[in-house]
């Protein structure tokens, strides 16, 4: 089989870094396009021997993309075209039918329930992503929640198929020399309780929150905030009125690889506890990251976990979104003491093979066409274009 994975942009991000990680443990022949930004997670397919193409598109409403596009998928004579957020499904579900690629596949890796990617979900984003996904053979969520979402959105249930994102355990596996290690690279004084938070740095991932919270808390208490983004001098800012900048550290953006202890798993191993303020998940990839590397976990939403039994996940809590909830429940987490770093079952349950095979198991029944959606036939072929432009692409 051989697979193309059309995606909006290849920066560092959750379902950017999920796709490259997804890929290691595919057995299909995978290529990938980019829409926009190529950035560190397209160097690191490279890297692993991906190719990936930029296609170069101008926006939101760059129509010469998409003739562009379907002389690619032909060009490479595609078996599957499987596509990643929102710009890339709405383009790429299209051109892979007017390639005659009939073996399409999306998944939703970002679907709130008022925002998709940041964009609000009007009538106008709902209306066009339900006219699109008609046109592929079925719908990856990322969890029931998500799931459960599509389908009040109007999605039939049929075409919905629940697959996890997944991780690779042994990578983030705790490491007490590593965590002592890290410590000192950060500065980090001895006993300092460090309180993690993992996400772009962005409004609604609200690490705010931590920030503001943090001002109450005891002075060895110290904020370590992983990933970049365009709050980042927000986040500056409020600290240095809180009078807490001396106790926030920013790392920046780390994508997947990276030198030991400066990556995220050896950044997780010097966290005591992970804090998620976010209050729209569709997933909860960083708390799931954080319970593999044995840390306990405040989330206000998390998907993942709430989709299991409260057993699989003994160290995690939920909490309210407001600042003063997490004062109560980080002195209350402190107070508990250190403890094991084992593996809960909710971090194995998402094993990045167990989510491959699943994966697997949607692409055969795409492949072999077998009939999906409620009125039980196929989607119905497109007639090409007309006329169709250079291809004019850039490899990344």
């Amino acid at each position: 089989m051989k697979a193309l994975h059309i995606i909006t942009g290849l920066g560092v991000g959750g379902a950017e870094q999920q796709l490259r990680l997804l890929l290691r443990h595919l057995p299909v022949d995978c290529d990938v396009v980019t829409l926009t930004a190529p950035g560190p997670v397209a160097a690191g397919l490279t890297a692993d021997g991906v190719r990936v193409t930029h296609l170069g598109m101008n926006g939101n409403r760059d129509l010469t993309a998409l003739p562009r596009l379907v002389r690619l998928i032909r060009a490479g004579r595609y078996d599957l075209v499987h596509t990643h957020l929102y710009r890339a499904c709405v383009y790429g579900r299209l051109a892979a039918r007017l390639a005659g690629v009939r073996a399409v596949v999306a998944t939703e890796h970002s679907l709130g329930t008022s925002q998709m990617e940041g964009r609000r979900l009007s009538a106008g984003v709902r209306a066009l992503y339900l006219a699109s996904e008609r046109l592929g053979h079925a719908t990856v969520a990322v969890s029931p929640t998500v799931a459960d979402r599509l389908r009040r959105w109007g999605v039939p249930g049929p075409r919905i198929e629940v697959v996890p994102n997944g991780i690779d355990l042994a990578r983030f596996r705790f490491d007490p020399a590593l965590r002592e290690r890290t410590r000192r690279r950060l500065g980090l004084p001895e006993g300092a309780y460090v309180v993690g938070g993992v996400g772009r740095l962005t409004a609604g991932k609200r690490f705010d929150v931590l920030v503001r919270a943090l001002a109450r808390l005891p002075e060895d208490v110290w904020l370590l905030l992983v990933g970049g983004g365009p709050q980042e001098s927000v986040l500056r800012r409020a600290a240095h009125r809180a009078g807490t900048a001396g106790r926030v550290l920013l790392t920046g953006e780390r994508p997947a690889g990276g030198s030991p202890g400066a990556d995220l798993p050896s950044l997780l191993s010097a966290m005591d506890v992970l804090a998620s303020p976010s209050a729209e998940e569709a997933f909860g990839l960083a708390v799931v990251e954080a319970m593999a590397a044995g840390l306990p976990v405040l989330y206000v939403s998390c998907p993942a976990v709430e989709d299991l039994a409260p057993s699989a996940a003994p160290g995690s809590r939920r909490v309210a979104g407001d600042a003063d909830s997490f004062v109560r429940a980080l002195l209350d987490a402190r107070a508990e003491g250190s403890r094991s770093r084992a593996v809960p079952a909710a971090a194995r349950h998402y094993c990045i093979t167990r989510s491959a095979a699943q994966l697997m198991d949607v692409y055969a029944a795409a492949v072999s066409k077998r009939p999906r959606g409620s009125s039980g036939t196929p989607p119905q072929p497109l007639s090409p274009p007309s006329a169709s432009p250079s291809l004019g692409v850039s490899s990344a």
